[in-house]
């Protein structure tokens, strides 16, 4: 060890103990910490010397603020352990035989005090050997820090007594000690989505993290005797080679976290996209021609905890069969001539199996599937599979029996997303299909996609599959009836297990993800219709959900050239489910009954289209006449006059019946006739059939209408997704406005809806919105995230208006700032689509000059750019 790392275990004690001296020989030691670590000493070694200093310290403390008194100091938990990070907790134990006297309580509060003082993060109890079989009794955590508890100072034999009051053979045997801790782990699991591949870990806690690594410890320990992870191999529990795996993944762990907590100088095991980044430089990551380097860290960092998760998938099962099943006999089914079922796992029949067929390395997977009352893979089959993987090479890709079994497996009718999981788990599926390792762990640092990719996948897949059980139907009704009757689902899977294949690689991944596509359908025989259609899903993927959030659907000529690009009902079909569990599986956030709304119009305007024939497109006049019709149809139904009805309508433009749809039309109609004294009017619809709350405004047109609206409801809270803005030929707007939540949802409470309302009309009767801040600080995750602003400028072919696309970092207010630029130009706003993707605004605003002048593009950036105070790019 290097000499300034050697010096922290050299502490001068000053007598009497100065608060100050005391909080900087705690400072040098971390630091000097720090120094060990980044100059590449072992970590397993930082950690337990750390633990070491700190006994000295807290020994020779003890001694000064106790040694007249006959109390016990022993350090529990991960210090019990002799397992310190610079921040860790410090969890002590003080024990007592006699009844504490005031005294004694004095002296230990101004001991505890003095550490927090220093700077040692300090968590106590204070008990007697009765009180400490009573907690751990009634407390697992208790009963698990007192096993593994050090003596500091004080009485050996009263440890030793707690010890033995406390031991297995007194209270929490191993049977019932290994029961609570699993159920600990899934209760814990389930805290972070039973996934390990989120955004940013914890390190500590989550799936495949170091509380894992720890439970089969303690399970170790408490059963078996265990003293060490060591003694795992010696009860063969572990081979020599998975233990070397076990202990390389908890030093990687230890790494990370010793990191955290030197860059923090606090506790912390999340690991924070801005920790992500520091900690990457720190370990020697570089950018590569694909990757930045945090990304590479990162995947280095799941790829680690998936290998840990199925390590203690393992153990604990190995655990399970040792500790609850011992002397059990066991019920063994024979499956076929590899495979047995035993009670309710499959296992091998002999131990060669795979070496003398090794295609049953898919074909298990395939008999998972088609088992549903097997749960899971017995632990010794699970180290047959992982130590005959390498069988998994060309020849075994190229041959026919596996091309069937793999197909055959996508076409089970249940099981297939957790069969693929543990494919994924145990490194099969990457085996199989190398283009889908080169996946694996890999993480997109934005905000937009939470999920590695490979886990994204198979959230694909996760939702696709869902959509074909019945008692999930009530979830996506329209989803659900089209996937129970498109021809052949197992393309649909397929298109998703390829469609991200080529992330990571640089250039669009659409285009390139078709050439594996294409490999693996031809590899596995699938005619070449199925082979297009595949390969074309994988090619438009994204379309769908572009032209439904970029373009205005109300124009029958976007609607018509999207229905070019598909061509027939069973394409639309298959992309439209695609792009559903798509957007669904990129983040738990992402997705809202807006984006839902948007899709489900372009795939049912689509279909009406197709139904047509793209050579009888519907014309605008014909749309208009439609609009008009049904609108009609429904107010007088409603009891409306017709002749009301028709002195509305002559003030409104041919173009405003086929912008608006029927509903619409009716609605705002209807508003007009029974507000027809108010100056202006203001409507809020709750219950929209368009994902969102929507409001009509009618008043009269005024220049700066969009952008004082847009700005009055940020400040209420809102976040406007849609916007069509028109007048009346009498010089009146027919505006209506999308609306959300901060949650992304519609707003349901009729006190929020009343607020709304009132504020909007003192806008409107001419009280200007205050200047009061937009939504307050951005988001810590916002901060680290900056997209340089960029504007760009198209001709809209369908309707000839003038598109402005600002792309930009989101930011509270940034909509406004916009809206309050664009008021300043000689223009006129027809529309607007807000989307946000994370950190990233794409917002698109339709214009058209307002003096028949060509419209001054540079002038209309420039007070962008002004605006929102970004520099031009």
């Amino acid at each position: 060890m290097n000499k300034t790392a050697d010096s922290m275990y050299k502490p001068a004690f000053s007598t009497p103990l100065n608060i100050k001296d005391e909080k900087r020989q705690l400072n040098e030691i971390r630091q000097s910490l720090k120094l060990a670590f980044e100059s590449g000493e072992v970590v397993e070694l930082l950690v337990r010397q750390y633990s070491h200093q700190i006994d000295q310290l807290l020994i020779h403390y003890w001694s000064h603020f106790m040694g007249q008194y006959s109390l016990t100091l022993v350090a529990v938990g991960g210090y019990g352990r002799g397992e310190l990070h610079p921040y860790s907790d410090i969890d002590l134990l003080v024990l007592h035989e006699a009844p504490v006297s005031t005294e004694e309580q004095d002296a230990l509060q101004q001991f505890i005090t003095f550490l927090w003082d220093i700077g040692l993060e300090v968590g106590q109890s204070l008990r007697d050997v009765e009180e400490s079989v009573t907690q751990a009794e009634s407390d697992i955590t208790v009963a698990t820090n007192l096993m593994e508890s050090r003596l500091l100072s004080g009485s050996e034999k009263l440890h030793e007594e707690v010890r033995s009051a406390t031991g297995p053979d007194k209270i929490w045997p191993g049977n019932l000690f290994f029961k609570a801790k699993l159920e600990e782990q899934q209760k814990r699991h389930s805290k972070f989505n039973d996934t390990a591949y989120n955004l940013e870990p914890n390190i500590k806690e989550g799936p495949g993290g170091l509380r894992d690594i720890q439970n089969i410890g303690w399970v170790a320990k408490r059963h078996f005797g265990a003293r060490q992870l060591s003694d795992l191999v010696t009860h063969h529990f572990l081979t020599e080679d998975e233990y070397q795996q076990l202990h390389a993944g908890e030093q990687f762990l230890w790494r990370v976290r010793f990191g955290l907590h030197s860059i923090c100088g606090r506790r912390e095991d999340r690991l924070l996209f801005d920790h992500q980044r520091t900690l990457a430089q720190q370990f020697g990551y570089h950018d590569d021609h694909s990757r930045i380097a945090v990304e590479n860290f990162m995947r280095d960092y799941y790829r680690t905890v998936t290998e840990l998760e199925r390590l203690n998938e393992m153990l604990l099962q190995l655990y399970e069969q040792e500790i609850l099943r011992q002397g059990q006999s066991d019920k063994v089914t024979v499956l076929n001539r590899r495979f047995n079922r035993r009670n309710d796992l499959i296992e091998t029949s002999n131990e060669k199996v795979f070496e003398r067929s090794p295609f049953a390395l898919l074909e298990i997977f395939l008999l998972l599937a088609q088992h549903s009352e097997i749960k899971g893979v017995r632990a010794e089959t699970i180290r047959q599979i992982r130590n005959n993987i390498y069988r998994i090479d060309d020849n075994f890709r190229a041959e026919i029996r596996c091309h069937s079994l793999f197909m055959e497996l996508l076409r089970q009718t249940e099981g297939v997303t957790l069969v693929l999981r543990r494919m994924n788990r145990y490194g099969v599926l990457a085996a199989y299909l190398p283009e889908f390792g080169a996946i694996v762990g890999l993480m997109q640092h934005d905000l937009f996609h939470v999920y590695t990719v490979d886990e994204h996948t198979l959230r694909v897949l996760r939702n696709l599959r869902r959509l074909t059980v019945a008692e999930f139907s009530h979830e996506f009704p329209l989803c659900s009836k089209i996937m129970s009757h498109i021809p052949k689902p197992e393309l649909i899977y397929v298109a998703a297990l390829y469609h991200d294949i080529a992330k990571g690689r640089g250039g669009d991944h659409s285009k390139l993800g078709i050439a594996d596509a294409e490999k693996f359908c031809i590899r596995h025989q699938l005619s070449q219709y199925d082979t297009h259609l595949v390969c074309w899903l994988i090619e438009y993927h994204l379309v769908m959900s572009s032209t439904a959030q970029r373009k205005d659907l109300s124009d029958p000529e976007v609607i018509h050239h999207y229905a070019e690009l598909v061509g027939d009902q069973t394409l639309l079909d298959y992309l439209f489910l695609l792009t559903v569990a798509d957007i669904r599986a990129t983040s738990p956030t992402v997705w809202n009954s807006w984006k839902e709304s948007l899709l489900t119009e372009l795939y049912l305007k689509t279909t009406k289209a197709l139904r047509r024939g793209l050579n009888n497109q519907i014309k605008l006049a014909e749309l208009s006449q439609l609009t008009r019709h049904e609108a009609k149809k429904w107010l007088l139904e409603q009891g409306e006059d017709v002749t009301r009805i028709d002195t509305v309508w002559d003030s409104f433009s041919s173009e405003y019946f086929w912008r608006y749809g029927a509903k619409d039309v009716a609605w705002h109609t209807q508003q007009i006739l029974h507000n027809i004294s108010e100056g202006s009017l203001v409507s809020i619809r709750q219950n929209s059939d368009r994902g969102g709350t929507e409001i009509f405004i009618h008043t009269p047109v005024m220049h700066t209408l969009f952008a004082q609206v847009t700005l009055t409801l940020a400040q209420v809270g809102l976040s406007i997704v849609d916007a069509k803005i028109m007048q009346s030929n009498d010089g009146l707007s027919l505006d209506t406005y999308v609306v959300l939540d901060q949650n992304g949802e519609p707003i349901y409470d009729s006190y929020q809806i009343a607020k709304i309302e009132k504020r909007l009309e003192e806008m409107l009767s001419g009280h200007a919105p205050s200047s009061e801040r937009v939504g307050g600080s951005r988001p810590r995750q916002l901060k680290l995230f900056t997209i340089p602003t960029r504007i760009n400028f198209s001709r809209e072919n369908e309707s000839g208006q003038t598109v402005i696309e600002v792309i930009s970092t989101d930011q509270p207010g940034l909509l406004s700032q916009i809206a309050q630029a664009l008021s300043e130009q000689p223009i006129v706003l027809h529309n607007a689509r807000i989307t946000t993707i994370g950190e990233r605004a794409e917002d698109l605003f339709f214009i058209s000059s307002a003096n028949s002048q060509s419209i001054d593009e540079n002038r209309i950036s420039e007070a962008i750019y002004r605006a929102i105070g970004d520099e031009r790019s």
